[in-house]
C-alpha cells in the first residue's frame, strides 16, 4: 500500500492513479490548534474497509487510535468495531453533537483529531481544494463551512464555463480577433464633423 500523507497541502499525481493510495492530507505537525486536523478522500463509504488504511498510516504519528466516530448521515453502515493491525478499534456515532463531513479519531495517548471527510466521487479540482484548506493550520472553518465553499466555487465555475461556451458559440473568440473588427473605445464617440471610413 503506498500512502499520500501530504504536510503541504496537495494532491500528487500518483495518489490520482494508484487506487490503493490513501488520500490524506494533514496540518503541518506543531501548527496552531485549527477546527480540522486534516482531511481524508476515502475511496467508498464502507468505513469497515476503508479504516484499516486510514489508521495504519495514522498510528505510526499519532499513536494507537482506541476510537473513531463519525456521523451516520453519509454513513450507510457504521460498525460498532473495525480490527485494524492486530488490535480493534471502536466506532460510534453521534447525530446532532456531529458535523455531517466529520471523522473523530481519539488515541488515549495523544488526544483527538478531527477530519474532514471528502465525499468519495468528488471531482479532483474541488477534493484538492477541500484538501487543502481542511489542513491550513490557520483555517477557521468547519467541515461543513468548507463543503459549503466548495460547492460555491463548482457552482461559480460551471457558471463561468456555461457562459464561456456561450461567448465562443456566437462567434467570442473570433469576435475579438482585432483583425475581424476594429477597436472603438467604448463610451468615446468620433466627433460629428470627421467621417469614419473603414
Amino acid at each position: 500500500m503506498t500512502a499520500t500523507v501530504s504536510p503541504s497541502p496537495t494532491l500528487e499525481a500518483e495518489d490520482r492513479s494508484s487506487s490503493s493510495a490513501l488520500r490524506l492530507s494533514l496540518a503541518p505537525a506543531g501548527s496552531a490548534p485549527a477546527l480540522l486536523d486534516g482531511a481524508w478522500w476515502p475511496r467508498s463509504r464502507d468505513l469497515a474497509a476503508e479504516l484499516p488504511s486510514l489508521t495504519a498510516v495514522l498510528e505510526p504519528q499519532w499513536g494507537r487510535i482506541t476510537r473513531v466516530t463519525v456521523n451516520p448521515t453519509h454513513w450507510p453502515v457504521v460498525p460498532r468495531k473495525v480490527t485494524v493491525a492486530g488490535h480493534v478499534v471502536k466506532v460510534g456515532w453521534f447525530l446532532s453533537e456531529q458535523d455531517p463531513h466529520e471523522l473523530l479519531l481519539l488515541s488515549y495517548r495523544l488526544g483527538r483529531w478531527n477530519l474532514l471527510v471528502v465525499p468519495p466521487r468528488t471531482d479532483p479540482a474541488s477534493a484538492a481544494w477541500l484538501m487543502s484548506a481542511a489542513s491550513d493550520p490557520l483555517g477557521t472553518s468547519t467541515a461543513s463551512r468548507l463543503m459549503e465553499e466548495a460547492t460555491r466555487l463548482r457552482t461559480a465555475s460551471a457558471t463561468d464555463r456555461a457562459v464561456e461556451a456561450v461567448w465562443d458559440s456566437e462567434g467570442g473568440h473570433e469576435a475579438g480577433d482585432g483583425a475581424a473588427q476594429p477597436h472603438v473605445p467604448v463610451g468615446i464617440a468620433a466627433p460629428p464633423h470627421q467621417q469614419m471610413t473603414r
